[in-house]
C-alpha cells in the first residue's frame, strides 16, 4: 500500500517541473553559400625584353603607376640603329636598280616597236625589272624588320597600370624573354572559384547571379569588401578530376584595395522559400544524429530524431522530421530525459530565439 501511494506523487511532483517550450516556424532564409576564390587582375601582363643588349635606363620605380604608352626601360640600341641604316642604305640601292630597269624596258619597248629589237629581248628587260622590284620589295622587308627591332628596345606600357617588382636594374645585361617586370591594373577585378557539379545546376537555374549585388565577397582577414559583384561567366567543361567547374565573378574596385592574387571566399546570395526553422539550442546529438526532445498531446517527453539542410549561426532550417505544429524543449534538454512529464511554459520563437 506504501509503494503504491508513492507513485502518483513522484509523477505529480515531474509533471510540476515547468520548462520553456517552443516551435519551429516556417520563413524565408536568406543564407550564401562560401567558395574559395582567387582574385586576379583584369588587366596582368608580365613584360619580357624582346631584344638582347643592357638596360641603359629604367625611368619608373616599383609601385608606381603608369599610363598606356609611357616609357618604363631602354635597352641599348646602337647596333639596331646601325642595321637599320644598312637596311635603309640597300632599299635605295634596290630602288635604283628598279629604276635603272624600269628606263631599260621603256628603251626597249621604243626599239620593239620599230622592230630593232625581237620580243624575246624585250622579254628579258621585263623579267629583269622584275627581278628588281621583288628585291625592292624584299629590303623593304629588312628595313621593317630592322624598325621593329629598333622599337624593342624601348619597352612601353601596354596599358594604365601599376609596376610591380622591377627584376633588373640598369646596367643588366638582359636577353630576349627575360623578364622585366609586370603591370597590373587596378580596377575592377575577377575572382575565380569552383563549384561541384550539384551546385552548379542549382546555380544554372537562378536568372538572377548575372545582376550587379548578387554576390559578396569576404576578404583574407574576415572583413567583406565594400562592394557587391556578380558572376559574369563560367568554364563549358567540368574537370574529370575533381568534378567541380569554375565560375568567375567581377567585383569594383574604387579604392584600389584588392591586388592580383590576394584570396578571399565569394558568398553568392540566395534564399530559401517556406524553409522551417528551429533553434540550434533545442538540438542535441545521439549516435551522430540530429535529435530534438518533443512534447506529445498529454505533455510527455518524446526523443525525435531529424534531418537539417541548412546550418545557420544560431539555427537549424530542418529537411524531415520536424511539423510546424510540434513543440520541443528549449531549455533543459539535459535534465530531461524521454518519457517524463512536464509543464510546458511556451514561447514564441521570435522571443526565444530571434532569426
Amino acid at each position: 500500500m506504501t509503494s503504491c501511494s508513492k507513485t502518483p506523487i513522484a509523477a505529480n511532483h515531474e509533471a510540476s517541473k515547468t520548462y520553456p517550450v517552443t516551435s519551429a516556424v516556417v520563413m524565408d532564409v536568406p543564407h550564401g553559400q562560401e567558395y574559395v576564390a582567387s582574385i586576379q587582375n583584369s588587366n596582368f601582363i608580365e613584360l619580357r625584353a624582346r631584344v638582347n643588349g643592357h638596360l641603359e635606363k629604367i625611368p619608373v620605380d616599383e609601385g608606381q603607376r603608369v599610363t598606356a604608352g609611357q616609357l618604363l626601360f631602354t635597352i641599348s640600341s646602337h647596333e639596331y640603329q646601325e642595321e637599320l641604316k644598312r637596311s635603309n642604305a640597300k632599299l635605295k640601292s634596290a630602288m635604283a636598280e628598279a629604276k635603272m630597269a624600269e628606263i631599260d624596258l621603256q628603251n626597249n619597248q621604243l626599239l620593239l616597236e620599230k622592230k630593232i629589237i625581237s620580243n624575246s629581248e624585250w622579254e628579258m628587260a621585263q623579267a629583269r625589272l622584275d627581278s628588281a622590284m621583288a628585291k625592292v620589295d624584299e629590303t623593304r622587308t629588312t628595313v621593317a624588320d630592322a624598325e621593329r627591332k629598333l622599337s624593342y628596345a624601348e619597352v612601353r606600357a601596354p596599358f594604365d597600370g601599376i609596376i610591380n617588382r622591377i627584376r633588373t636594374k640598369a646596367g643588366s645585361l638582359v636577353s630576349e624573354g627575360d623578364l622585366l617586370t609586370s603591370i597590373s591594373n587596378d580596377g575592377d577585378v575577377y575572382a575565380y572559384f569552383n563549384v561541384s557539379e550539384r551546385e552548379y545546376l542549382e546555380l544554372a537555374k537562378r536568372k538572377d547571379l548575372g545582376v550587379q549585388g548578387s554576390v559578396v565577397l569576404e576578404l583574407a582577414n574576415g572583413e567583406t569588401h565594400s562592394h557587391k559583384g556578380r558572376i559574369e561567366t563560367w568554364e563549358s567543361v567540368i574537370s574529370k578530376s575533381t568534378g567541380n567547374i569554375a565560375f568567375r565573378a567581377s567585383f569594383p574596385n574604387p579604392e584600389r584595395l584588392l591586388k592580383h592574387g590576394s584570396s578571399g571566399k565569394v558568398k553568392v546570395q540566395s534564399e530559401l522559400k517556406n524553409a522551417l526553422v528551429i533553434p540550434q539550442k533545442c538540438t542535441f546529438e545521439v549516435q551522430h544524429k540530429t535529435c530534438v526532445y518533443m512534447l506529445n498531446a498529454d505533455n510527455t517527453i518524446q526523443l525525435r530524431s531529424i534531418d537539417t539542410k541548412l546550418r545557420l549561426p544560431n539555427h537549424y532550417v530542418v529537411d524531415s522530421g520536424l511539423l510546424p505544429t510540434d513543440r520541443i524543449i528549449f531549455e533543459g534538454i539535459q535534465v530531461v530525459k524521454e518519457g517524463d512529464v512536464i509543464a510546458p511554459d511556451f514561447k514564441a520563437l521570435a522571443e526565444v530565439a530571434p532569426f
